[in-house]
């Protein structure tokens, strides 16, 4: 079924079952994140490795994004939803029933390529099924909002069934589960059935896939244990797989640039260790550099938000002692306004140069790191905290909406979802790079503002003096707020002359011009291909049609 032949419940469908998948993805991240200290006094875990119950998911579902975007684009969009949610959905109730650190530990990691599964596979569902219009900036903008509320969902819901369920925090857990189990019912019966792009060479370079998960885990680990290791990020293991990971990596982007050369340059036949590249060099090269703008702009982006908001709970919880309760309602307004700012997306993204969009909230995100790094403890929560959630989300929101419509827009149909894993691991790494630099950071100004106290911290830094752990959280959201004003920076140098990224009405006009024209070829095409009696035409006839419109939406970025 066309996007065209589709009726509005039915893409109201879609687009409600995407947006679940990032609602779940979102949650099952803040809700354990908000039930730590509960799960920690439970299962006997020392405070420093209460990250890991969080980091686990982080990690796989970070560092498979790539593998699963690519095998989304060739196997099925639909067939690896559907994977995901159950992943999610099977490991998260496994989580629930953890009797251990290990077993818990294990099985977010499992659940966490559910994660990695679903969000470029929903990308790509979205992208296939709603071409360039008004509405699939509604669709993109809907999924987006899908991140407040999974965080709402996570720190609201989840933090009060953590304190007022007798299973407290694995409540949490079963009901991810439920909500996974309707996802997949959903994703079911409302997604189209999986397209079969002829001519694409179906092969997976396994190989690159074993770099580039290698190098991220390598990396992301590093980043996350390097805080809590023995000497910090002077320990020998910790540089070893840094610098192991940034190998692998190198090694990736060389292998990558080879194969696309090959298959650019070769005869139809390759040799059985040279498929396709898992992902082409040139994607960052895309309308003039712009594609790689936005995605170091996502990086520091989350870099910024998840920074300010795993301190923030930080603060609440250990510097002010408040119950999960009252810390969730203080981010309240934070998911309200998430969801507020997609509505706004929705209207202005085809009206607003996305310029204007993304200064506007990566500079709102830093602020809110600013409004905690100058905090007046004595001030109420409204003169802080209150306008600091408020405007929070204003970058994750903005970024994520129009960076990842900008990044549909200039990318070939085949590779829908693999750009969109792209887009995705930038925003993780940049959450582990955030939470490890301030990290760093708070845990030296800590350490160093006890000694001036008299005070030899020790090392979870909980006998640390309240006016030294006040000094380490402010200098941590200054750390914050200088990733949020770099993301900034970056748009307002390079993304002034994007444009629009959004679809007006004049864009409407245009693609039904184009969507006519282009039946009007492929009719002519099939006839000419059935009189020949052949089908090794039909192939190449539909490559082409998708690098013209490759090239035609780069020419419209650009106007």
């Amino acid at each position: 079924m066309g996007a065209h032949e589709r009726s509005t419940w039915e893409s109201i469908a879609i687009i409600g079952t995407c947006t679940l998948s990032m609602m779940l993805t979102i949650a099952s991240s803040s809700a354990a994140s908000i039930s730590l200290p509960t799960i920690g006094r439970d299962l006997d875990i020392v405070e420093y490795n209460l990250q890991w119950i969080v980091s686990a998911f982080n990690l796989s579902s970070g560092c498979l994004l790539l593998l699963m975007g690519r095998l989304a684009d060739l196997y099925g969009r639909k067939h690896v939803f559907l994977l995901g949610v159950a992943f999610i959905g099977i490991f998260s109730l496994g989580a629930g029933f953890s009797q251990d650190e290990i077993t818990l530990d294990v099985l977010r990691g499992i659940q966490g390529i559910g994660g990695a599964a679903v969000i470029p596979a929903s990308l790509g569902i979205l992208a296939h099924s709603f071409p360039p219009s008004r509405t699939r900036s509604i669709a993109f903008a809907t999924f987006a909002a899908g991140a407040p509320m999974g965080g709402a969902i996570g720190n609201i819901i989840g933090g009060a069934l953590t304190q007022l369920t007798k299973p407290t925090w694995r409540s949490s857990f079963f009901l991810i589960a439920g909500l996974s189990l309707a996802a997949f019912v959903g994703g079911l019966f409302s997604i189209d059935k999986d397209v079969a792009y002829e001519g694409i060479d179906r092969r997976v370079d396994w190989f690159g896939a074993f770099l580039v998960t290698a190098g991220l885990v390598f990396i992301c680990f590093a980043l996350s244990d390097g805080p809590i290791a023995p000497k910090e990020f002077k320990t020998g293991y910790i540089i070893a797989l840094l610098v192991l990971g940034f190998v692998l990596l190198i090694v990736f982007l060389v292998w990558q640039g080879y194969l696309e050369r090959l298959h650019e340059d070769a005869d139809d036949t390759h040799n059985w260790w040279t498929p396709p590249p898992l992902m082409k060099v040139t994607v960052w090269t895309r309308s003039n550099w712009r594609m790689a703008v936005i995605l170091w702009i996502a990086f520091f982006e989350w870099s910024s938000f998840q920074a300010w908001q795993f301190w923030a709970q930080l603060y609440y919880q250990n510097y002010l002692n408040l119950s999960p309760v009252l810390t969730m309602i203080r981010f309240i307004p934070m998911s309200v306004t998430g969801c507020i700012c997609n509505i706004i997306v929705a209207i202005f993204v085809g009206r607003v140069p996305v310029v204007y969009l993304i200064v506007l909230g990566t500079t709102a995100t830093a602020c809110a790191g600013l409004l905690y790094a100058v905090i007046d403890t004595s001030s109420p929560y409204w003169a802080f905290g209150f306008p600091s959630s408020v405007i929070s989300v204003f970058g994750a929101d903005f970024v994520f909406a129009s960076g990842t419509l900008f990044v549909a827009k200039i990318s070939l149909l085949h590779e829908q979802s693999l750009t969109g894993a792209l887009f995705q691991t930038m925003t993780q790494l940049g959450t582990s790079f955030g939470l490890a630099i301030t990290t760093i950071i708070f845990n030296s100004t800590l350490k160093k503002e006890s000694e001036k106290l008299g005070v030899a911290v020790n090392l979870s830094g909980t006998n640390a003096p309240p006016a030294a752990q006040l000094k380490a959280y402010r200098a941590a959201m200054w750390g914050a707020f200088a990733f949020g004003m770099f993301g900034a920076l970056l748009a307002a140098l390079f993304l002034r002359s994007v444009g629009i990224v959004g679809h007006s009405d004049e864009d409407e006009r245009m693609l039904k011009e184009d969507e006519e024209t282009s039946r009007d070829e492929k009719e002519k095409g099939v006839a000419e291909v059935d009189d020949a009696g052949s089908e090794r035409t039909r192939a190449p006839r539909l490559s082409e049609d998708s690098k013209r419109g490759e090239k035609q939406t780069e020419q419209r970025v650009e106007e």
